[in-house]
């Protein structure tokens, strides 16, 4: 007994899409050569009305190989994770894991006091708060309540 199997090129091009969809468009950094792709780190960056907040992905790194800097209004973060000395001697079937340096700079919105930053990493996140300058900070200013105002209200 014989079993023939039909090419169907519909299927193939169905299975394509569906990896370009599940693969490419919702970590879209997959679909960029190696190089390209290990060269970031993924940062969520927010604001409240007293700081700037920034949390940063750096599984793998110490926290002694990342170094943040501010100048000006730009908040630069480099990290470093070093390839292990007998990588040369290991035939790999796999390798996924990214070794190397990365850094990203960011505008940062507001002014901040850098010298009053707290840091703090945690489980391979990188968690920075900023206090915003008190300059740029909210003010709220209090009606006070007295004689004098010019405006009357009638009942």
């Amino acid at each position: 007994m014989t079993m023939s199997v039909q090419w169907e090129p519909l299927y193939e091009l169905r299975n394509t899409m569906d990896r370009l969809f599940d693969q490419g468009f919702s970590r879209p950094w997959r679909l960029l050569p190696a190089a390209e792709s290990q060269a970031a780190f993924p940062v969520n960056i927010w604001e409240t009305g007293d700081t700037v907040e920034l949390e940063a992905a750096l599984p793998g790194i110490y926290p002694d190989d990342v170094d943040i800097t501010v100048v000006g209004d730009v908040l630069t973060i480099k990290a470093q994770h070093p390839a292990p000395q007998e990588q040369q001697e290991r035939t790999y079937y796999v390798h996924e894991l990214p070794y190397g340096s990365w850094q990203r700079a960011f505008t940062l919105p507001v002014t901040v006091e850098a010298d009053k930053a707290d840091a703090r990493y945690e489980h391979g996140m990188l968690y920075l708060s900023l206090p915003k300058a008190e300059s740029v900070r909210p003010k709220q200013i209090r009606i006070g309540a007295g004689q004098g105002s010019g405006h009357m209200l009638s009942s």
